[in-house]
């Protein structure tokens, strides 16, 4: 069983594409279509290393998750990556201070994302 990444973005079609570039390079992935529904996931799917959020989500924006999950002591350390159109440097700041540890772009490459993946559960292990 490969390193478990939790992939959060309402549309399905980004979800689709960031699981193929992952489970190609190894990874089991989840995913959810909000941050509501993956909190549920993250509390229930024991072993997750790293979690894939888009920052404009319905329910829950990806820094309102963030939050929550750096106030969660069991979470605390999980390392997020936001993937996302947006660009703007103050949410890109307010993600970095709330323990971002990637801000990507979409489009995105699927080399990137697997490079990121890769290097930052390598860090977590």
């Amino acid at each position: 069983m490969g390193t478990k990444v939790l992939v959060v973005d309402d549309s399905m079609m980004v979800r689709q594409q960031v699981r193929r570039a992952l489970v190609s390079a190894g990874f089991d992935v989840f995913e959810a279509k909000d941050g509501l529904e993956d909190l549920g996931q993250v509390r229930v799917l024991e072993g997750i290393a790293l979690v894939i959020y888009d920052v404009h989500m319905p329910n829950m924006s990806g820094l309102e998750f963030l939050q929550a999950l750096r106030d969660d002591p069991a979470f605390a350390a999980t390392p997020v990556v936001m993937l996302t159109t947006e660009g703007q440097a103050h949410h890109i700041e307010k993600a970095e201070a709330l323990g971002a540890k990637a801000w990507i772009l979409k489009p995105f490459k699927a080399e990137l994302v697997i490079a990121a993946v890769k290097k930052l559960t390598a860090e977590a292990a």
